[in-house]
């Protein structure tokens, strides 16, 4: 029976090495690309254009998205300036759940998918807190698809234009990702 070490020495073992080498040479020489984007989202619960719905709430689906504990489906539009008639270059979908007891915060959970320019028929994924009483707040890059594909990044969030009693908004993302 032959030891481990004799068969060490057979001439596959540069064979199996042969792949692991060219795996750690080109692993170091690929570095992440870093992308910047600013885009707009306009966020409506009221209007012709409606785009966002309370969908549950202490009063059920009447609630305010300003009231603690208020969940919201959202299908807004994404546009390239903030104009509400600027380019159309996507939706941004997904849930906002207002998550401070003061009513002033939402946690966002959302895609944005883009339907149009460059990045057409990719994604990427956002969360994160959402203190709207505050002009510039940070969230979360969790993911992406298509040229986003293994993305991590964050973006700001300023809020470009607010009309509480009609729940309407125009919020400005300015997002810096790294991906492959």
């Amino acid at each position: 029976m032959p030891s481990l070490l004799s068969s060490a020495s057979t001439p596959f073992l540069p064979l199996l090495a042969l792949p692991i080498l060219y795996w750690a040479t080109t692993l170091r020489k690929r570095k992440p690309k870093e992308t910047n984007l600013v885009f707009y989202v306009h966020d409506n619960f009221a209007g012709d254009d409606t785009s966002a719905m309370t969908v549950a709430g202490k009063d059920g689906p009447t609630t305010s998205i300003l009231e603690f504990g208020t969940l919201a489906a959202v299908d807004d539009p994404v546009t390239e300036g903030p104009d509400p008639k600027s380019k159309k270059i996507g939706r941004a979908q997904g849930l906002y759940i207002n998550s401070q007891l003061d009513g002033k915060g939402l946690y966002l959970v959302f895609s944005v998918i883009f339907t149009d320019g460059e990045y057409k028929g990719s994604t990427l994924e956002i969360q994160g807190a959402d203190p709207f009483s505050v002009k510039e707040r940070e969230f979360s890059i969790v993911s992406g698809t298509g040229f986003f594909r293994f993305v991590k990044g964050y973006g700001i969030m300023t809020t470009e234009f607010i009309d509480i009693p009609n729940l309407r908004a125009i919020l400005k993302l300015d997002v810096t990702v790294r991906h492959y």
